[in-house]
């Protein structure tokens, strides 16, 4: 068994990267760190402000007045703004789609980079987002790629919204989730792309449990 060394999970948004790599963390009793609501922490903080649609110079400069950092909680990470733990209002569509593009400019990027990268040296994590294997953590000790077709997606994120009681329609999901890899693929910074030593997983078909088994038999010793 791997030895507090760390994992990189990428994908693309809803193919359940968040919930296999906190499922996994508590496999191996890892801490998970969620990378995607570093920038979902941004996304609020500049919604609060009014600034979601603001330039990016306006952004820029919000961000040196603000500290995002994690929080280590039960093996879990919690991510806290100005010390104020947000963790629990990140999970919204509109911060999700303010996330995404937000996570285009450099200023952003370059603001969250060293944070993750100071968790994941760390050891003793599973970390998952967009960029893990191919920036954050290009020596992780394993990288995974995950793949769901769009409509599994789509259910999945639907499924999740109606159990937190928000509203939502699964054909506008399913076409925010393909404007979104657009995004995600073509961006010049940071692109979403299988690092070349990651492992492909289509989990479209399996189960958490499932797809937790199948990473845990590629763990190098």
């Amino acid at each position: 068994m791997l030895k507090k060394g760390s994992i990189a999970i990428d994908g693309p948004s809803a193919s359940g990267k968040s919930s296999l790599a906190r499922a996994l963390a508590h496999a191996l009793q890892w801490v998970h760190a969620d990378t995607g609501a570093l920038y979902r922490a941004v996304a609020l903080s500049l919604t609060k402000a009014d600034l979601a649609e603001a330039p990016e110079n306006t952004i820029c400069q919000h961000l040196k007045d603000r500290t995002i950092s994690y929080s280590i909680r039960d093996n879990s990470t919690r991510v806290l703004l100005n010390g104020e733990d947000i963790t629990d209002f990140l999970r919204s569509e509109e911060i999700g789609r303010t996330a995404s593009r937000i996570s285009q400019i450099p200023c952003v990027r370059k603001y969250l980079f060293q944070i993750q990268r100071n968790l994941g040296e760390k050891g003793g994590v599973v970390m998952d987002g967009r960029d893990i294997g191919s920036v954050i953590l290009p020596d992780a000790s394993l990288k995974i790629f995950l793949l769901a077709d769009v409509r599994t997606r789509a259910l999945r994120r639907l499924s999740e919204l109606e159990q937190q009681g928000i509203p939502a329609n699964l054909d506008i999901i399913q076409k925010d989730l393909e404007e979104r890899d657009k995004r995600d693929r073509t961006r010049s910074l940071a692109p979403l792309i299988q690092a070349p030593d990651a492992l492909l997983l289509d989990n479209s078909h399996m189960t958490i449990e499932d797809s937790v088994k199948w990473i845990l038999q590629k763990l190098p010793n």
